[in-house]
């Protein structure tokens, strides 16, 4: 099997490695942008299990927003996922932007998370 080498994926393993290196065995929240939704999961990597999860995809959120590809579609995704991850016991977390840049979308998804009390 070839492995990928592209440079989004170059970019992608530079920050999961040093996302993991500084974790200190938190849980990692990581992102996924489309050009039409947003995705979003808290993941223990010591076990390799998923703790949490939201999306602009999920029912409820389809019928209160317009469109999943916007900046306040995002806010209420990591609003979202900060609640379900409160709830299975996780406060503190750290931030894996999965290549992508730290602005936008993605911004709007971190600062939801953190309004709705998770610790990054």
């Amino acid at each position: 099997m070839v492995k990928s080498n592209t440079s989004v994926d170059r970019r992608k393993a530079r920050v999961r490695r040093a996302v993991l290196a500084h974790s200190g065995g938190r849980p990692r929240l990581s992102v996924f942008r489309s050009s039409k939704q947003i995705y979003a999961q808290v993941i223990d990597d010591e076990h390799g299990r998923t703790i949490a999860a939201a999306s602009s995809l999920e029912k409820a959120m389809r019928e209160s927003i317009k469109t999943g590809a916007d900046v306040e579609a995002a806010r209420r995704v990591g609003k979202e996922l900060a609640e379900r991850a409160k709830k299975a016991g996780v406060e503190k977390v750290v931030f894996d932007r999965g290549g992508y840049m730290y602005h936008g979308r993605v911004k709007a998804l971190a600062e939801g998370a953190r309004e709705g009390g998770l610790d990054f």
